[in-house]
């Protein structure tokens, strides 16, 4: 599957599209107060990123499981320290709620984190390359 996400801003004008697999989707991130640069920041982009995954991952993977869950809330966070510098001490946490045991849950939530893919590449590190 390729997924791509696009930004477009200029004074007062922010448009962002995410797509997977020739999917594309409008997202409504605001641009900044000052009318240039997006009003959420990368570090933010990359917390959701891990959240959003953890959450889709915990469904598909109780659905393979036969687990029935009804309500999933994930917080991730990392820390930035100066411009330039990569973040760390990247972590999440994650609440299910279900028909299925707390034993059946925490199973889940720790067989989840090992297949969920942005997770994953973060732990394995990836090149990233300008193309001009």
């Amino acid at each position: 599957m390729k997924v791509t996400a696009k930004l477009e801003n200029h004074f007062n004008y922010h448009a962002v599209t995410v797509e997977s697999d020739g999917v594309a989707r409008d997202l409504s991130i605001p641009g900044k107060v000052a009318g240039l640069g997006s009003g959420v920041n990368g570090g933010e982009l990359l917390c959701l990123a891990l959240a959003t995954c953890f959450c889709n991952d915990l469904y598909r993977e109780a659905h393979r499981q036969a687990l029935v869950i009804r309500r999933v809330t994930v917080e991730a966070s990392a820390e930035f320290s100066a411009e330039g510098q990569p973040g760390y001490n990247f972590q999440y946490k994650a609440e299910v709620e279900g028909e299925a045991t707390d034993e059946q849950i925490a199973a889940l939530i720790r067989h989840t984190d090992t297949v969920s893919e942005i997770q994953n590449t973060l732990r394995r590190g990836s090149s990233v390359t300008l193309v001009e």
